[in-house]
C-alpha cells in the first residue's frame, strides 16, 4: 500500500514540470480558404508576447495535386506544427516547397518543421545579409527568452535550399506561381507570391491590415515604391503579412502606404526645420494611427528610423 502511494505521488509531483514544458500552443490557429487552391492563417493582432505565444503574423498554403507550397512559416516550431496539423485536415499531399517572403523572426522560425517534413526551402537572396552579421543570434537568443518554451534551445534558424537571385516562375500540379522580388523595401528580400488561378496574392509584410506597420530599418521610399508592384498583379483577394485577408486589394494598400507617407512627411519636415526629433515627435499629431494595434510598441521607433532616414535624404 505505502509502495503504491509513493507512486501515485510522485506521479503527481511530474505532473507540473511535464506542464511547464509542454510548448504546444494553445491560441487558436485555423486555416480560412481564401481560393480554389489557396488558404491562410492569421496571427493576431499586436507585437509576439506570451500571451499570444508569437502567434502574429500570417502564414499561407497552396495546396497543388501534386504537393503543397507553403508561403511563410510562423514565429515558433510549435506555431509551424499547428499549421502543419491544419494542412493535413485538408490533404495528404507531400509539403514541397516553404517560400520565405524575408528573414523576419515571426516568419522563419518555424521553417525547421516544413524541412523536417520533406519541404524544400525558398529566399531570395537578399537574405545573405541577414546571416552577414550576429544580429540573427540575437534575435533568437531574444526570442528565446521573451517567448519560451515555445522558441527554446532546439529552435533552428535555416538557410533556405535554394537562393533566389530575381523574379521566379514555376508550376506545380497544374497550378502556376509567380514570385516577384519586390524588395528592398520591409527588407531587402521580399518577396511576394501571386496564384494565377485563384488571384490570390500573398504580399508578406510590404502589407499590414490594421494594426501600424513596423518599419524598423526599412527605407520607407522604396517601400511605398515596392507597394506599386503590387498594384499590376490585380489580385482579387490579397493576404497580408499581418490583419485580415483583403477582398479589395488596391484599398487595402492605403493603411501601409498612408502610414509611411505621413511618417516622411512628419520627419522629413523636422529635419528640415532642424526640429530636433524628441521635440518632432512630441509635436506630431499622431491621432490617425494611435488607437491602431502595436502603435505603442512601433510608432516612435518607427518614427525615429524615419528621422534618420530623412537626414541621410536631405544630404543627398
Amino acid at each position: 500500500m505505502l509502495k503504491q502511494f509513493c507512486i501515485a505521488l510522485s506521479l503527481l509531483l511530474a505532473l507540473p514540470l511535464y506542464a511547464a514544458n509542454d510548448n504546444a500552443v494553445t491560441v487558436p490557429v485555423q486555416a480560412v480558404k481564401v481560393g480554389v487552391h489557396s488558404y491562410y492563417v492569421q496571427g493576431q493582432p499586436g507585437a509576439a508576447s506570451s500571451a499570444n505565444q508569437g502567434y502574429m503574423s500570417n502564414a499561407g498554403f497552396v495546396i497543388t495535386p501534386a504537393g503543397v507550397v507553403v508561403f511563410d512559416s510562423l514565429g515558433t516550431p510549435p506555431l509551424a506544427e499547428a499549421l502543419l496539423a491544419q494542412i493535413r485536415k485538408l490533404t495528404k499531399a507531400p509539403i514541397k516547397l516553404v517560400i520565405v517572403s524575408h528573414y523576419h523572426a515571426d516568419h522563419i522560425y518555424g521553417l525547421q518543421v516544413f524541412k523536417d517534413a520533406g519541404a524544400e526551402i525558398w529566399a531570395h537572396e537578399g537574405a545573405k545579409l541577414y546571416f552577414a552579421t550576429d544580429e540573427w543570434k540575437e534575435r533568437l537568443a531574444q526570442r528565446r527568452e521573451e517567448l519560451f518554451p515555445w522558441v527554446d534551445e532546439n529552435t533552428r534558424i535555416l538557410k533556405p535550399d535554394l537562393w533566389l537571385s530575381g523574379d521566379t516562375d514555376f508550376e506545380m500540379g497544374g497550378v502556376h506561381f509567380v514570385l516577384r522580388h519586390v524588395g528592398p523595401a520591409h527588407s531587402d528580400e521580399d518577396l511576394a507570391m501571386f496564384v494565377k488561378e485563384d488571384q490570390v496574392l500573398y504580399a508578406g509584410d510590404l502589407v499590414f491590415k490594421g494594426r501600424v506597420p513596423y518599419v524598423g530599418n526599412a527605407n520607407s521610399k522604396l517601400w511605398l515604391a515596392a507597394l506599386d508592384k503590387l498594384l499590376p498583379f490585380n489580385a482579387k483577394t490579397m493576404v497580408p503579412g499581418h490583419g485580415a485577408v483583403s477582398n479589395n486589394p488596391k484599398q487595402d494598400l492605403t493603411l501601409t502606404s498612408d502610414y509611411l507617407t505621413y511618417l516622411r512627411k512628419a520627419m522629413g519636415q523636422a529635419v528640415e526645420n532642424f526640429v530636433p526629433f524628441d521635440e518632432a515627435y512630441a509635436t506630431t499629431s499622431w491621432k490617425q494611427f494611435e488607437k491602431l494595434p502595436a502603435f505603442d510598441l512601433a510608432n516612435r521607433a518607427n518614427a525615429y528610423n524615419t528621422y534618420l532616414l530623412m537626414e541621410k535624404e536631405s544630404l543627398k
